[in-house]
């Protein structure tokens, strides 16, 4: 077993939820050797074809981690790592803190198509692909933003793949709508924290009116232009908003899991020319933050 390699723990955890081989064709390289080979190159940056040799073919390690990313297998298996972790009590729903960090794009994350080939016999999957692909124009060159719900443990619960210039408050009501935790006893999933945190990037009346209609307590500090333009408003204005900073500190945890993020150098810098694949990469490191003991 190697540095980063998956232990048996956490292949037991995966295993269930490897993808099925085809019946033509040859068989199919070993599953977890695969995977180790993809979390190697998460970790570490590598071009593909620099991949050591004891993971395989770089070839099939590639295509596997596109495909995985493409079905949303990933997803899937996030999905049963935070079932598990909440039934086991190590999801801390007291403070739920959102925040999002930008992450330069490398010279080989840009150029990819405009829309799907079409291949022969095939259907056109355009879901697959974005016009923007997650990536905008800023001061050094193209990045894109990783917007992040983190819980009290200091661990991933939901993100969203924006390009880099996309500001923050419009982007916090679509990542709490992401916060689905299974219940393995089955039921509803949980998706509304007892707390909420935020910096002032992610105020606005909207947010605090939807995290009001859904009884989520919030800290998040308001900006002296809002707070003016309340006051402007006088009697019309929306009621004053407070911040308890003792709570506000807390915020510092989300802040900690994008740094644990960033150590995976495929995604403090983004390699990946399509968003869905870069989305497959940064739930591979989420999930890999949750199977850490």
């Amino acid at each position: 077993m190697g540095r980063g390699d998956l232990t048996h723990v956490a292949w037991a955890r995966l295993k269930p939820h490897r993808p099925k081989s085809s019946k033509r064709g040859g068989r199919w390289v070993n599953h977890r050797k695969v995977i180790n080979g993809i979390l190697y190159r998460l970790r570490t940056g590598v071009p593909w074809r620099d991949l050591p040799a004891r993971f395989g073919p770089w070839k099939t390690v590639y295509e596997r981690r596109r495909r995985s990313s493409a079905d949303g297998m990933w997803d899937r298996i996030f999905a049963v790592v935070l079932a598990d972790a909440d039934a086991e009590g190590r999801i801390d729903w007291s403070m739920v803190s959102v925040d999002s960090t930008s992450c330069r794009a490398h010279q080989h994350a840009a150029g990819a198509r405009k829309t799907a080939p079409v291949l022969p016999g095939k259907r056109r999957t355009p879901r697959q692909h974005r016009p923007d692909e997650g990536l905008g124009p800023s001061r050094g060159g193209l990045t894109c933003k990783i917007h992040l719900a983190g819980g009290g443990g200091r661990r991933p619960l939901a993100l969203l793949i924006t390009p880099g210039q996309w500001g923050d408050a419009p982007q916090l009501i679509p990542s709490m709508e992401r916060i689905r935790v299974g219940r393995l006893g089955g039921g509803r999933p949980r998706t509304r924290p007892d707390h909420l945190g935020g910096d002032k990037a992610h105020s606005s009346r909207r947010n605090r009116r939807y995290l009001r209609r859904r009884q989520i307590r919030l800290t998040i500090p308001e900006p002296k232009n809002q707070r003016a333009n309340r006051q402007r408003r006088g009697s019309k204005g929306s009621r004053p908003v407070g911040c308890d900073k003792a709570i506000h500190k807390r915020r510092n945890e989300v802040e900690r899991t994008i740094n644990a993020l960033k150590n995976f150098r495929a995604v403090a810098t983004r390699f990946d020319k399509r968003a869905y694949v870069f989305h497959g990469t940064v739930t591979l490191a989420s999930i890999r933050l949750w199977l850490r003991p």
